[in-house]
């Protein structure tokens, strides 16, 4: 009896080590997540003038939506090219119920997440059949349909209605937060609504939905093997993925005050999803350089003076080559780097 509850004990003892470097190194990454984004709190509105303000609060709003796509590619494998459609969703919500019923900036950004999660969960209901390539292409068109009809339609602006579509002039503009009218104080409600986005994600990968969604990754049979509902869990994952998209949408239309229908065509989802896979879905840092990539190096070549398409050219080629040598991306690459710095500064002291 007692060489079998020493044998039992054994393997315990034998991945104790093992778990409370995960944890430490958990710690390690929710601190640096804090850190960072107080101090871009702090040192944006300082440094930047009233362009880099505006460009740097659309590309953390566009990290919200990030965050979405980063999920579902990370934790799950799955591809969905429909994310920035359900941030004109979430968009569209927060403007009609901003313009049209006089909400709280507030409770338009938690609406809007809601009913584009709904939207996310019906744009995940392929998944349930198909994967990869197919179920790909098939968000690509829920997108290009979006396209389609925001393009017919145009977004809320102050009208009657139930579009709430203004005729001619007298259209309205979102209203921001009291305390955050200026762009500073903007980029910093925007900071924070990243930070909530990116613990509630947090927050998932460390508890039940995380476990259930690595064990789906590596086998639809070895999940339901394992008690785990498929259906539920990928539901829960493209909910979640909606909810980040919406949210962002909202902080958009906060943004600029209103919202236009060409700037959400389908090819900014597959950008969107192209710059998650380059920044990497795998650590936080990986979303918020998605979203600066996807903003701030364009307006940078633009300040610079060269064209700022040039941009999807320098972003075809950072693809390529997180594909075939950097499957991490950039923030897996500096991670990497990081830890063989500290491990060779640990083995000189010693």
């Amino acid at each position: 009896m007692m060489s079998t509850l020493t044998s039992a004990a054994l393997p315990l003892q034998a991945i104790g080590p093992a778990l409370g470097a995960h944890a430490r190194a958990r710690r390690r990454q929710h601190l640096g997540l804090a850190v960072t984004l107080l101090a871009l709190a702090v040192l944006l509105p300082w440094l930047c003038n009233s362009y880099w303000l505006k460009t740097l609060t659309s590309a953390l709003t566009l990290s919200v939506a990030v965050a979405g796509a980063a999920l579902l590619y990370g934790q799950l494998g799955l591809v969905s090219l429909c994310q920035f459609a359900l941030v004109g969703v979430g968009g569209w919500v927060a403007l009609r119920l901003s313009l049209g019923f006089g909400l709280a900036f507030e409770l338009c950004v938690l609406a809007a997440g809601v009913l584009a999660s709904v939207a996310g969960m019906v744009a995940g209901l392929p998944a349930l059949r198909l994967k990869g390539l197919y179920l790909a292409l098939v968000t690509l068109m829920m997108a290009g349909g979006y396209q389609v009809l925001v393009s017919a339609t145009g977004f809320p602006d102050g009208g009657p209605g139930w579009l709430g579509k203004a005729q001619g002039t007298g259209r309205l503009m979102m209203a921001r937060p009291r305390w955050a009218e200026d762009d500073a104080a903007y980029l910093v409600c925007v900071l924070a609504w990243l930070g909530a986005v990116l613990a509630l994600i947090e927050w998932h990968r460390c508890t039940r939905p995380g476990r259930a969604w690595a064990l789906i990754r590596r086998g639809e049979a070895v999940a339901t093997g394992a008690g785990v509902s498929v259906l539920g869990y990928q539901s829960w994952a493209f909910g979640l993925a909606g909810f980040c998209a919406g949210v962002a949408g909202a902080l958009l239309a906060g943004g600029v005050g209103q919202l236009d229908g060409r700037a959400f065509g389908a090819s900014e989802s597959v950008m969107l999803f192209a710059l998650t896979v380059v920044g990497g879905a795998w650590h936080w840092l990986g979303t918020v350089l998605a979203g600066l990539l996807l903003r701030a190096v364009p307006a940078l070549l633009t300040e610079w003076g060269v064209n700022g398409f040039l941009a999807q050219v320098f972003f075809g080629a950072a693809l390529l080559h997180a594909l075939v040598t950097a499957p991490q991306g950039i923030a897996g690459q500096w991670l990497q780097g990081l830890q063989r710095l500290r491990t060779l500064v640990r083995g000189g002291r010693a």
